[in-house]
């Protein structure tokens, strides 16, 4: 199932305003208990759009473990990263 980040953006003549409120949504929503979430340790070789695959079927959806994680892009997470993990994409889909 892909989840579309910019689907509630404000959008004017296909242009996107302001920074994704997705992300915000998300990150809103795991501080306030709203989204269940496990920590989980990267090994090598895993990047997150494995751990996405893994966890909800669809390595797309790596963007939504860097949200709750507060990593700003995926290329830059070194072995050792604690992740935090929704457990249920439907409660992510909620947020945003």
């Amino acid at each position: 199932m892909y989840i579309n980040r910019y689907a509630a953006d404000r959008i004017i003549n296909g242009k996107i305003l302001g920074t994704n409120g997705a992300i915000q949504r998300i990150r809103d929503g795991v501080s306030n208990g709203n989204i269940d979430t496990s920590t989980i340790v990267l090994k090598e070789p895993d990047r997150l759009d494995n751990i996405a695959g893994r966890f909800y079927g669809d390595g797309r959806l790596w963007w939504v473990i860097a949200a709750c994680s507060g990593i700003g892009w995926w290329l830059q997470i070194p072995a050792g990263t604690r992740l935090v993990v929704p457990n249920d994409i439907n409660q992510v889909m909620g947020a945003i």
